[in-house]
């Protein structure tokens, strides 16, 4: 190799070496991305107020097609809210909403809603049905749903819960859109036509 092209190398070795160091500096010299830090996780109380919209201040809902959550047990809210995320409850809204929260934060909003205190709603309701009801409520479902559907277990508070969403909740029930519980199904197969009805009304007259 002639000497010119060597040093004509050697210049570019340099070159290329200077570039390398110069681009190495300049980005020590920048300073780094702050990283934000991490968020708390969401509250219960926070994570409640986006069901305020349909169930009411703390649970507590103000329309006959939404139920009131507030009071009911820990267990049977996750229950509930696992069933709307696998498809396994029929709803008109619920199942989307259900998928977008994880596990931890059913749970914190589960504790929430049991903290909260039920509160039954005043409805109209048919007095002979109420009678009908209440014997049928003693034979069929106060092993469940104990002190006239006051207690929430298995199927959460029915004593004073709107009406119009009993009805709702019994024709996906009885329809197949939600599976009932063995021993619910049993009992509701052996009711007779209007026996339902009377059921919800008597629900409906307890506070």
């Amino acid at each position: 190799m002639s000497p010119t092209r060597s040093r004509a190398l050697f210049s570019g070795i340099l070159v290329a070496g200077g570039l390398s160091l110069g681009g190495i500096a300049a980005a020590a010299e920048q300073p780094a991305t702050p990283v934000a830090p991490a968020l708390p996780p969401a509250s219960g109380a926070m994570l409640a107020n986006a069901c305020t919209g349909c169930h009411g201040t703390d649970g507590v809902s103000r329309g006959p097609a939404s139920p009131t959550i507030a009071g009911i047990t820990k267990d049977y809210f996750i229950d509930t809210m696992k069933a709307f995320k696998d498809g396994k409850r029929a709803a008109t809204i619920m199942d989307r909403i259900a998928k977008g929260y994880s596990d931890a934060e059913i749970n914190a909003m589960a504790t929430y809603f049991a903290g909260k205190k039920y509160v039954g709603h005043a409805q109209k309701t048919d007095a002979a049905k109420v009678a009908k009801g209440k014997t049928l409520h003693k034979q069929n479902c106060e092993k469940c749903h104990e002190e006239g559907g006051r207690l929430s277990d298995e199927g959460g508070i029915l004593a004073g819960q709107w009406m119009p969403y009993l009805h709702f909740q019994m024709e996906d029930f009885t329809s197949g859109k939600t599976k009932m519980p063995e021993k619910m199904e049993k009992k509701v197969k052996a009711l007779k036509p209007g026996d339902l009805d009377a059921l919800i009304n008597f629900y409906g007259s307890q506070k």
